[in-house]
């Protein structure tokens, strides 16, 4: 017993030592982020193939709002409120009470979801028209949408019992230090999703159904898959699911203390998301829920390539450090954590503003989707992509507040957030611009009430553990600023040179344009980051040569 003791403490401080050094949190960044660019990749797929399929009209908006509740509750379980609250938790567990204890609180917690999201299916089953009029009032207007879109939120209900099992999967896996198939399990979502719109749809189609009906029948099946991948990495390490309750259970207590307002605090960019869906449905027939939905899905891939990922790493590190006391450790993860996504944000923001309308043209630009769509989905990526960085850095701000146990900081600053946001919207909407572009308001209300919202989470930080100042956190933004200001430049004169020619080329010779501004920008950008001497991309470079 005594050995076991000693030998679990050993462990910990070994593992506290190594998680400190920067270079090896790079390293578990860049698993991550391999993982979820593969995903994100047959993400950005997957959308070119309901563009292709049912362009930015009537089928596409149907969709979109039927799967923005699975899809939301994605967003806050698996890369938000209930990682926040479970991690830490499960974290404490299983340094300090062993593993029999760990996986009991995990399938405590499992089991209480699925009761719990099994209910809230049976309400989605039973009045999927309530919720459609909560999140897109204006289709009524529109014959048949209000009913195409309630039949695909019946199917899709089912998701949300499958995505908390994949997200406490991978909460588990996390922690024991497995993120790769953890990261890379969304993909296999989209994958059923591809795969349905080539072969399950035209089915759909001669057996007299709607073809969008397929594309819920692959989600429930990528959903399922998700969870799947993850079962043989679990048993390998001793983990078996069983059906257990105990509300009095003291990790169960911890956990249902830390989610709710956990709920709250990481929601903010995804109720701003509901409120601009709710507008946008207002503003125009069909067009701008689509055009919000793609614009947003492009900016969504440099989030996950390196928001997510850094945030997954960091709340498994701070989370750790939180248990034991560390807190100068825990600063200095902080610290590394925005570093890594400064020099990765910054340059991504500014790229995806200079070459918009090339990156939706190469993307969707076919079959139903028109130039025009092209354009105004263009300028919502442009205005999107201003809250790039400030989004990122919340993925790291908001899980480490729930580590150290603060609920009331996150959730305070997320109801400001959403304030902000929906008086910003409603400003410009119906005061400020024209008719026509009333729905890039949104974008920009939703950029702008997420910087405010990453401005008030650093301050209650430093305020809580003192400044980053010792670990040239600013020195390291403004570098990077600098270096992605020189790349902006070459990169839209090189832009600039190729729109000349644009209308005379294919679409493959559209790609080679587009990928050649890409590779060059990347050039440009990490030499100048090299002659500034910016340490983090040395860590980025060594990790690229091994």
């Amino acid at each position: 017993m005594r050995a076991s003791l000693l030998l679990k403490r050993s462990a910990g401080l070994l593992l506290r030592k190594n998680m400190a050094q920067p270079a090896l949190a790079a390293r578990a960044v860049g698993k991550v982020s391999f993982a979820v660019f593969i995903s994100r990749i047959l993400g950005l797929v997957r959308d070119q193939v309901f563009a292709k399929l049912f362009g930015a009209g009537f089928y596409n908006d149907a969709w979109l709002v039927a799967f923005r509740i699975p899809n939301l509750l994605r967003d806050l379980v698996a890369e938000g409120a209930l990682s926040s609250a479970f991690v830490p938790t499960f974290t404490e567990f299983l340094y300090k009470r062993g593993r029999s204890e760990a996986w009991l609180l995990a399938n405590l917690v499992l089991s209480g979801l699925l009761i719990l999201l099994g209910g809230f299916t049976l309400v989605l089953l039973i009045f999927p028209e309530s919720f459609v009029y909560l999140l897109a009032a204006g289709f009524a207007d529109v014959p048949g949408k209000v009913e195409v879109t309630a039949h695909l939120l019946r199917i899709l209900s089912p998701f949300l019992m499958l995505i908390a099992m994949a997200s406490v999967a991978m909460g588990i896996l996390n922690t024991l230090n497995y993120f790769f198939i953890p990261a890379l399990a969304p993909a296999l979502f989209n994958v059923a999703v591809i795969l349905s719109g080539f072969f399950l749809a035209p089915q759909f189609e001669k057996w007299g159904i709607l073809p969008i009906h397929a594309m819920a029948v692959g989600a429930l099946l990528g959903g399922l898959l998700q969870y799947c991948v993850q079962v043989p990495l679990l048993r390998k390490q001793g983990y078996r699911f069983q059906l257990r309750l105990d509300v009095n259970h003291a990790g169960v207590r911890k956990i249902a203390r830390l989610i709710t307002p956990a709920i709250v605090g990481v929601s903010a960019v995804q109720i701003n998301i509901l409120v601009n869906t709710q507008i946008a449905s207002f503003l125009q027939a069909n067009g701008p829920v689509s055009w919000l939905s793609y614009a947003f899905r492009i900016v969504y891939l440099p989030i996950g390539l390196f928001g997510v990922a850094v945030g997954v790493v960091n709340l498994r590190d701070v989370s750790l450090f939180a248990a034991q006391e560390s807190w100068d450790e825990l600063k200095e993860t902080v610290a590394n954590s925005i570093k890594l996504v400064s020099i990765m944000a910054i340059p991504s923001t500014i790229g995806l503003m200079v070459l918009a309308v090339p990156v939706v043209h190469v993307l969707f630009e076919r079959g139903d989707f028109t130039p025009s769509d092209t354009l105004h989905t263009a300028y919502a990526l442009i205005l999107y992509s201003l809250g790039l960085f400030a989004y990122s850095c919340m993925k790291i701000y908001v899980p480490t507040f729930y580590a150290l146990g603060d609920t009331r900081t996150p959730v305070r600053i997320s109801l400001m957030a959403v304030a902000s946001n929906l008086l910003i919207n409603l400003v410009l909407v119906f005061f400020i611009l024209p008719q026509e572009y009333r729905y890039v308001g949104l974008a920009l209300g939703t950029a702008l009430s997420v910087t405010l919202s990453n401005a008030l989470l650093a301050r209650s930080f430093k305020h809580k553990l003192g400044v980053l100042r010792d670990y040239r956190v600013m020195p390291t933004f403004l570098k990077t600023l600098g270096a992605a200001a020189v790349m902006g430049a070459i990169v839209y004169s090189l832009n600039q040179f190729f729109q000349k020619h644009w209308g005379e080329m294919g679409l493959w010779q559209e790609i080679v344009a587009l990928a050649v501004c890409i590779c060059v920008g990347i050039g440009v950008y990490f030499g100048c980051c090299r002659l500034l001497r910016i340490e983090e991309t040395r860590y980025l470079f060594h990790r690229l040569k091994r």
